[in-house]
C-alpha cells in the first residue's frame, strides 16, 4: 500500500476477528512508531505490548470508550518519558501513535486510537495496571486486530479550513 493511500483510507476499526497477530507484525508496527519524528530526536517514547486477556479486559473498567479491547488480541500503550523530553513528549508520542495506525492499516490490521492523556483518572489507572514508573506517562492506547468491519474511506477534505498567507 502506498503511503498516501494508507493515509487517505485509514479508518478507526473497533471490531476484530479472534485471530492472533504474529509477533513480527507487531515489531514492524513498533519500527514504524520509532521512525516518527521527535523534537531534538529525543525519542521519549516507550511501548507496552498488551496481550494478556485479563489486562485487556480491565481497561474498559476505567476507560469508557475502550470496550473493543475485550475482543482485541493486542493493544499497544504509547507512553512518554518526561525526564527525556519534558516539553514535547505529547507531540512525539502522538506522531508515534499515528505511525502505528498507518502501519497497521497498511498491514491489513484494524486499529483505533484510545486517548489516555490528559485524562488524569485514565493516566492513574493505566499507570497502576501496567506498573509504570512516575516519569513514564501513558499517552494513548492502540487497539489492534484483524478487522471484521470494512469501512469506506471518509473524505474529510474541507476547503473552508484552508487559509493562505493570512486568515
Amino acid at each position: 500500500m502506498e503511503a498516501l493511500e494508507a493515509i487517505l483510507t485509514r479508518r478507526s476499526i473497533r471490531k476484530y476477528v479472534a485471530k492472533r497477530i504474529p509477533k513480527d507484525v507487531i515489531v514492524e508496527l513498533l519500527k514504524a512508531a520509532m521512525s516518527s519524528p521527535s523534537a531534538s530526536n529525543k525519542q521519549p517514547w516507550h511501548f507496552i505490548i498488551i496481550t494478556r486477556r485479563l489486562t485487556l479486559n480491565q481497561i474498559p473498567d476505567f476507560h469508557p470508550y475502550s470496550s473493543m479491547l475485550k475482543q482485541a488480541p493486542v493493544a499497544i500503550a504509547i507512553c512518554g518519558d518526561i525526564l527525556v523530553q519534558p516539553d514535547y513528549w505529547v507531540q512525539d508520542c502522538s506522531a508515534a501513535t499515528e505511525n502505528i495506525l498507518l502501519a497497521a492499516h497498511a498491514k491489513g490490521l484494524g486499529a483505533v486510537w484510545l486517548a489516555i492523556y490528559p485524562r488524569e483518572p485514565r493516566i492513574l489507572a493505566l499507570r497502576n495496571l501496567l506498573k509504570l514508573p512516575e516519569n513514564i506517562i501513558p499517552m494513548s492506547l492502540v487497539a489492534l486486530g484483524y478487522p471484521i468491519e470494512n469501512k469506506l474511506p471518509a473524505n474529510r477534505f474541507n476547503q473552508t479550513k484552508i487559509h493562505q498567507n493570512i486568515w
